[in-house]
């Protein structure tokens, strides 16, 4: 099996995972996909996040669902879009608590690549999605991969904070070791949780701990 091509940090990590059954079998379901049907993200944007934070720079995990699923939204970081592209409801509630939390004003963009760039690795459990088809690429093997990435981070480095919105990243938290690192739970930023959201303070919460810990803090403003 022909691994992924992967930031060097990740790939001597993970490269076991290129080996197995499983993997080789989601690629080649993604090739018959990608002959029958458009899926989202591009290509070259399948390992956006892992290309935006490497490795050995990992300091906060965010952890989505599944790409979205619409033209041009998806772009390979979770929550995610890149420039120009209408912010979806759950960004448009994390800018909001965002501001309440820390200050930060209302972004004009939604794309998050400055906060990959700081060590803020975005992770859909699911990488990739047929279009307009939401959930279309689950229980294909990507699961088994994130998983696998998860436990890694929590295995090989320390005092890192995973934050876990809503209940299928809460379900999550079984493979984090909550002795070395900040595990923090919320409910899932979309509309359709009421605003159960709103309140949370994840952002100030993980910088508090990361200055605690010695590390630089993120800056959470994307207008700078």
């Amino acid at each position: 099996m022909i691994a992924p091509k992967l930031e060097e940090g990740w790939l001597n990590v993970l490269k076991p995972e290129f080996e197995k059954p499983y993997f080789s079998d989601l690629k080649s379901f993604l090739v018959r996909e990608r002959e029958q049907f458009t899926v989202y993200p591009p290509g070259n944007r399948i390992f956006a996040a892992f290309d935006y934070t490497p490795f050995e720079e990992v300091e906060v995990v965010i952890l989505g669902q599944d790409p979205y699923h619409g033209p041009g939204q998806a772009n390979g970081l979770c929550f995610s879009v890149s420039d120009g592209v209408r912010q979806p409801p759950s960004l448009v509630n994390i800018f909001k608590e965002l501001k309440t939390d820390v200050g930060c004003d209302i972004p004009l963009s939604g794309n998050l690549e400055k906060w990959a760039k700081q060590g803020v690795f975005l992770l859909n459990a699911t990488l990739t999605v047929r279009a307009n088809t939401a959930g279309s690429h689950q229980n294909k093997g990507w699961e088994q991969f994130t998983d696998s990435v998860i436990k890694t981070l929590s295995d090989k480095k320390e005092n890192l904070v995973f934050l876990l919105w809503g209940n299928y990243a809460k379900a999550k938290a079984e493979l984090i070791d909550a002795n070395k690192h900040l595990v923090l739970t919320a409910a899932h930023p979309s509309p359709l949780a009421r605003g159960a959201f709103f309140g949370c303070k994840h952002f100030s919460k993980t910088n508090e701990y990361l200055g605690a810990k010695g590390k630089k803090p993120i800056n959470w403003c994307l207008d700078f």
